[in-house]
């Protein structure tokens, strides 16, 4: 399936998928301000909103890119995230082998 579309980030993705991940993420009315049109500001629904969507290019074509951009930005942030945790365990690593090998700390009032 991949081999008939590579270039295409929405092939085998549904309109009703897409709106759908964008209504959870960021709600009906981030989407509203971002998009104007009406479907998303007054009595917003999803059989609604894909129905309108369907008919308008224009429309279809700012919510997918929308879409596009918000799944690079989680793909961004998974791999910040990654590279986050693997410093932490190397610094976790260095502290607990600096700690092996440092002299046990002596307390000044028992000599």
């Amino acid at each position: 399936m991949d081999e008939e579309q590579p270039n295409n980030p929405l092939h085998g993705v549904s309109l009703k998928a897409i709106l759908e991940d964008l209504v959870a993420r960021r709600g009906w009315a981030d989407l509203s301000e971002r998009i104007r049109i009406r479907c998303f500001a007054e009595n917003p629904s999803i059989p609604s909103s894909l129905k309108f969507l369907r008919k308008t290019e224009w429309a279809r074509l700012k919510v997918e890119q929308l879409y596009l951009e918000d799944r690079q930005g989680v793909e961004r942030n998974r791999k910040r995230n990654q590279r986050r945790a693997a410093m932490r365990a190397i610094r976790a690593e260095h502290e607990a082998a600096a700690a092996a090998t440092s002299p046990p700390a002596t307390d000044p009032i028992e000599e």
